[in-house]
């Protein structure tokens, strides 16, 4: 993964975030930018198209930066990439920014979707199972689909338990297809 473009300009804000010893400050304005792009078509649409200029990118951006509150080391970082017309990649280079963060910490990523919102209780003892079966200490990054219509998929690594109810449905109508 670190190899990938993404990656390099990844270790490049990690190295300078962790000499500044700025790690937490640049954890929690790339996650305040990860949300508004998950939460907004429009900055992804932004974010994305090779045809917006590289100017119309920064002037964007760097109104929602200034509004969201992000400056510094994450907000200089942006307006690079910006600069270097990488800025599609921008998802990626703040996956991999987590994956070596939890990394340094001794954690692991794990990715949960839901088909609602999970409350603080239901993160808790998530968060509980997960550590007790894994070993180490879990960051949970969380993501709504209603598709989903009830349950979780969980992807740690390389695994991934999906017992949401969609799947199970799709199980019960293959094996009602082969009953007939």
């Amino acid at each position: 993964m670190m190899a990938s473009m993404a990656g390099r300009y990844a270790v490049a804000l990690f190295e300078l975030a962790r000499d500044r010893r700025q790690l937490d400050q640049v954890e929690r304005d790339l996650a305040t930018l990860a949300r508004m792009l998950e939460e907004s078509a429009d900055l992804r649409r932004l974010v994305l198209s090779p045809v917006i200029t590289a100017d119309d990118q920064a002037k964007g951006l760097g109104a929602l930066l200034a509004k969201a509150g992000i400056a510094g080391l994450a907000g200089n970082f942006v307006n690079l990439i910006v600069r270097n017309r990488r800025l599609f990649a921008l998802a990626d280079m703040i996956k991999a920014f987590r994956a070596l963060l939890a990394r340094e910490r001794g954690e692991v990523n794990a990715d949960v979707t839901s088909a609602h919102p999970l409350t603080p209780a239901q993160m808790q003892a998530l968060s509980d199972t997960l550590r007790t079966t894994i070993g180490k200490n879990v960051r949970i990054n969380t993501r709504v689909d209603p598709n989903l219509l009830g349950g979780l998929i969980v992807k740690v690594g390389s695994r991934m338990i999906d017992s949401s109810l969609r799947t199970k449905l799709n199980n019960l109508k293959v094996v009602m297809r082969g009953i007939g």
